[in-house]
């Protein structure tokens, strides 16, 4: 009897076990290359985002800084706006005093004035008055003073 038979050889169990270890591995590694392209493909979504985040945040950024700087700005023109309304206003406060001054000073000295005229022609008056009572004593005791001297 030939040893061929008509019917297949049956395989043995490793063959089998080798097979099905063959299967999956090669299903494993198309997996493994479907998943390897998705992820490439999400991290170069990812990387667009975040450029895109980062350009976003940087303008932001940006915006705000010189939004705040104006604010800054601001702030600075209107607080000298006002030292100049202050340093006005006290200047014209300090002239008008000097004015007061100036003007007490000149109505003062009138005053003086006018007080000291007024005690001369009264002095100048007295001295008349004592001139015409005591007659040419007075004069006289003055040259007697005067004399002496």
């Amino acid at each position: 009897m030939s040893t061929n038979s008509p019917k297949p050889e049956e395989k043995g169990f490793f063959e089998k076990v080798k097979e099905t270890i063959e299967g999956l591995w090669d299903d494993t590694k198309d997996k493994a290359e479907e998943l390897k392209d998705k992820v490439t493909a999400e991290k170069k979504t990812a990387a667009r985002k975040s450029t895109t985040g980062k350009k976003s945040v940087a303008a932001k950024v940006s915006t705000v800084t010189a939004k705040a700087k104006r604010a800054a700005a601001d702030v600075k023109a209107k607080a000298a706006d006002k030292a100049k309304e202050i340093k006005a206003k006290a200047a014209d406060e300090n002239v008008k005093a000097k004015k007061a001054v100036a003007n007490a000073k000149t109505k003062a000295a009138s005053k003086a004035r006018s007080i000291t005229a007024k005690g001369k022609t009264e002095s100048t008056a007295v001295k008349k008055a004592t001139h015409a009572k005591t007659g040419r004593t007075t004069t006289t005791a003055k040259k007697k003073a005067t004399a002496a001297k």
